[in-house]
């Protein structure tokens, strides 16, 4: 490989070192004031009085990460534009989610959302959701730091162990002592550099040839700018019905069932807040999302004659980003700082809010009950706060750890993020059949979530499947023969693999939530039929379209309305009010 490393300027270090500075400053400040952070309610849900539109900045950042954004410009520029309609997928399915499933947890006011599963299908389905996202959320906060030290190694020459321990301990330092509000605040000023990173490459790229047009007509020239592929074929890797549909299941499986998310609406005062947030997120995601895939298309305009992975400049697509930006902006003082910035926020605000998040469901879900199991008693609660300080440091450590470690996995890494997508479905379905259904049960929702995993694994790992159709590239224009070699398997008729390998991606999250749904119901009915009765389900428990905005509903109002109605039961009184 050609040696293309290019070394930062002082102004670069100064605006990387001055952003790392301020997010620590920010774990400071809230530290010492509000109360410091000494009760759970403030520490892990920011005294649940967040206004919305940090809220909403943190739900976007948290959602996003550096993987997200260097491989969003890398899917533009490798297969197109097509992956926009995605963006349709959030905007349909967003009222949906704050209509049905947010206000369940908003009546429930649940510290992990994996309480609800223990609450309608029992401990091992509780146990079985938090140990999941667990496992998984550690897996990823490991490489959300890793993957922009590998693509930024490559072509800045920064270490990849100096990005992760600098990246890792400031994080770890400010969620620890911080909280809640340390890290949405610190979201907002994130999401304010990932997006001033990603629109600096466009705004530059137009400037410097001084149209848009310009670099249309070339991705055009290129079948990059395809967007009207209504194929039905399941197959076909992008299309309306895939990106939608796939795409929704997958922005549902994020909301729904992450602890991250649901723990973030948790941090306003009311449901009509939370709903808000959810409003005000949509655009602040898309336009990210299409200014990177925009990002895409002008990458693809500089490299279009002379493809740097072609031409073996630098090896994997997702360094095509920094490699643009350090070739074409590496010489104005501050900017290349500026973009990764940019990058280091967007891994930063991903792993604030898995550290938070780990704490709550590591507290509520592991430490709670083995204290309780240990000495009789529940732990003291002027002690829980420092508990979820040290729980949220050690968590800090292990994804530090799993970082520096992640280079082990070699071609794991791809295989490793289709794992953590295609359990959404079935955890979605999970959910779906204890707020949707009455006559689900445990044994038919584990059944079903086993079945809905399985099959999932075998459409996503399962083989020989058919090469991905990636869009051609030229290398004519490189100053330098290139020695193209040519694919070493023969090419096949994509009807000769069996149909599941050939299924698209998109569609992984969609038969796992199907497979878990019917699976679940069916043997729930069966299991019901079988014992004569149908299990008793708390309202509270299901989702409904007519959940009150204007009330604020907790744990406690619930508890105390429930005790009032059976108490007037009992004694033949009609009881008056609803809770």
């Amino acid at each position: 490989m050609g040696e293309h490393v290019f070394f930062l300027g002082i102004w670069d270090y100064v605006v990387i070192s001055g952003v790392l500075l301020i997010s620590a400053g920010v774990g400071i400040y809230y530290h010492f004031t509000g109360g410091k952070q000494n009760t759970v309610k403030e520490y892990l849900f920011a005294n649940r009085d967040m206004h919305v539109v940090p809220v909403a900045f943190s739900l976007m950042a948290s959602s996003l990460s550096a993987v997200t954004i260097l491989g969003g410009v890398s899917e533009s520029y490798t297969y197109g534009i097509q992956q926009t309609v995605l963006n349709l997928a959030v905007i349909l399915f967003g009222p949906l989610f704050s209509y049905t499933y947010m206000p369940v947890f908003f009546r429930l006011q649940l510290t992990s959302v994996y309480e609800y599963l223990g609450k309608r299908f029992g401990m091992v389905a509780r146990l079985t959701g938090s140990l999941t996202y667990t496992i998984l959320t550690t897996i990823q906060s490991g490489m959300v730091l890793y993957a922009p030290a590998l693509a930024l190694d490559a072509v800045t020459g920064i270490s990849k162990n100096v990005a992760i321990l600098s990246l890792g301990s400031v994080c770890t330092f400010y969620s620890t002592i911080g909280g809640m509000k340390a890290v949405i605040v610190t979201d907002v000023l994130q999401t304010l550099l990932m997006v001033a990173a990603v629109t600096c490459v466009p705004i530059h790229a137009i400037l410097t040839t001084g149209s848009f047009s310009e670099i249309w007509r070339i991705a055009e020239e290129g079948n990059r700018t395809s967007l009207l592929n209504f194929d039905i074929d399941p197959t076909i890797r992008y299309s309306w019905f895939s990106l939608i549909i796939g795409g929704g299941v997958l922005y549902l499986s994020l909301s729904c069932t992450n602890q991250s998310q649901i723990q973030r609406y948790l941090c306003v005062k009311d449901l009509k807040s939370a709903r808000q947030a959810v409003y005000l997120r949509i655009p602040i995601s898309v336009g990210l999302n299409v200014s990177a895939i925009f990002t895409g298309l002008v990458i693809y305009a500089r490299y279009y004659q002379c493809d740097p992975i072609a031409n073996q400049s630098i090896r994997f697509s997702d360094q095509l980003l920094p490699y643009y930006v350090v070739q074409t902006m590496g010489h104005i003082p501050g900017l290349s700082g500026l973009f990764i910035a940019g990058i280091f926020s967007a891994a930063l605000s991903t792993l604030s809010s898995s550290l938070n998040c780990l704490a709550a469901v590591t507290l509520e879900d592991y430490f709670k009950p083995i204290y309780f199991k240990a000495t009789g008693r529940n732990p003291p609660n002027d002690k829980l706060s420092l508990y979820s300080k040290i729980i949220s440091l050690v968590f800090g450590f292990i994804c530090i750890g799993s970082a520096c470690l992640a280079h082990m996995l070699g071609g794991l890494m791809q295989s490793t993020g289709s794992f953590i997508g295609i359990l959404g479905g079935p955890l979605l379905a999970l959910f779906s059949l204890g707020m949707f259904t009455r006559s689900a049960n445990q044994k038919g929702a584990m059944t079903g979530f086993v079945a809905g995993i399985a099959l999932c694994c075998w459409a996503a790992f399962g083989g020989p499947r058919p090469p991905l159709p990636k869009l051609p590239v030229q290398v004519s224009g490189c100053n330098e023969t290139i020695s193209v070699r040519p694919t070493s398997h023969p090419k096949l008729d994509d009807r000769e693999y069996f149909w599941l390998y050939r299924l698209s991606y998109m569609y992984n999250g969609v038969i796992g939530f199907l497979c878990t749904f019917v699976v679940g119901i069916v043997l729930s009915i069966i299991c019901n039929k079988v014992a004569g009765q149908t299990p008793k389900v708390d309202s509270n428990l299901l989702a409904t379209l007519t959940f009150n905005t204007k009330r604020k509903v907790n744990n406690h109002k619930t508890e105390v309305g429930e005790a009032l109605l059976h108490q007037g039961i009992q004694n033949g009184r009609k009881v008056k009010g609803s809770f």
